[in-house]
């Protein structure tokens, strides 16, 4: 299905809305990233930005057990 995903933003240019807890897709095909934490956005910005210094304590522990 990811694959199928990544097919259809790339062929055709789409924009997309995509809530996951696949971080690894979620860094190769974004343009930009959101982390919520109780319903709130905590921290956005450029997928590159957020997952190698990210700002908030629990998109920080988040991150750290997902992509070990």
């Amino acid at each position: 299905m990811l694959n199928v995903i990544r097919s259809l933003a790339h062929e055709h240019d789409l924009t997309m809305l995509l809530v996951t807890h696949e971080m690894r897709f979620a860094r190769e095909i974004s343009d930009r990233a959101c982390f919520f934490d109780g319903g709130l956005i905590v921290e956005q910005g450029h997928p590159d930005q957020i997952f190698s210094t990210p700002e908030n304590p629990r998109t920080r522990t988040f991150l750290s057990s997902v992509l070990t």
